[in-house]
């Protein structure tokens, strides 16, 4: 019988931003894969065993997963650091699949956020699925969607991502590090480690920042940049020093 892989959107934060499509299928579960990211702390643990609890009444087999050392952050070659990493990935979750996931049983991970964005699962989980197809043992890969950070974030400030015939850019800090594009009015910016809104130009552009979204520690704030982007920064590194760590997000809108 055909085995089968679901990547589960969980939503940003809150266990109650979990769609009925995703309750069904944490529900379904034979194996749940469990990536224990590089000094993950308690508490994101505890939110993915919150999430399965609020949605499940029996327990689930695990399977944990020690995820490999993100060098990028230092290599001074990015773009084969990831590759690197994403290929030891993949080597470690194909052994886990085949060695745990059996004939007609259905196995998951739980994404944070949505699998279609900024997420390196899906793209590591379709090489891995088309690599056991090749030994006769097929898997079928389902994806659910999930409330994203960026969704989370215009909800919270009560705004629309989107301004009546323009467009929204969805933006690593790292592409901003030179200012704003010229041709684009809204940018989400997303895995910004640096704080890349206090080196542009603020004239004429408003912040809208949302840290821990749709947990009891969300912090929201909003304003023109020149006059919030210090508060910001002493406000994320004050909650980043308390918790250990630190998910924000953050929409650069011209005006």
């Amino acid at each position: 019988m055909k085995r089968e892989l679901l990547l589960i959107g969980v939503g940003a934060g809150d266990p109650d931003w979990v769609t009925l499509e995703a309750v069904r299928a944490i529900k379904s579960l034979d194996v749940l894969f469990v990536v224990l990211k590089e000094d993950e702390l308690d508490d994101l643990v505890e939110a993915r065993r919150v999430v399965v609890e609020r949605h499940r009444e029996e327990p689930v087999r695990t399977v944990e997963l020690r995820d490999p050392p993100r060098p990028w952050r230092t290599a001074p070659d990015y773009d084969a650091a990831v590759a690197r990493w994403r290929a030891l990935r993949l080597e470690q979750w194909s052994a886990a699949v085949d060695a745990h996931l059996g004939d007609g049983e259905v196995g998951g991970f739980l994404v944070w956020g949505d699998p279609s964005l900024y997420e390196s699962t899906l793209a590591i989980a379709t090489e891995l699925v088309r690599s056991c197809g090749v030994d006769g043992r097929e898997i079928g890969l389902r994806v659910l969607p999930g409330i994203s950070s960026v969704l989370a974030l215009a909800a919270r400030h009560r705004i629309p991502l989107n301004r009546q015939g323009r467009a929204v850019q969805v933006s690593p800090a790292r592409l901003l590090r030179h200012g704003m594009p010229a041709d684009v009015d809204d940018v989400v910016v997303m895995l910004d480690g640096r704080q890349t809104f206090v080196h542009i130009d603020p004239a004429g552009l408003d912040l809208y920042w949302g840290a821990y979204l749709g947990t009891p520690d969300e912090i929201l704030i909003s304003g023109d940049l020149a006059e919030v982007r210090d508060e910001v920064l002493s406000t994320r590194a004050e909650a980043a020093a308390r918790k250990g760590w630190m998910f924000d997000t953050y929409l650069l809108r011209r005006r």
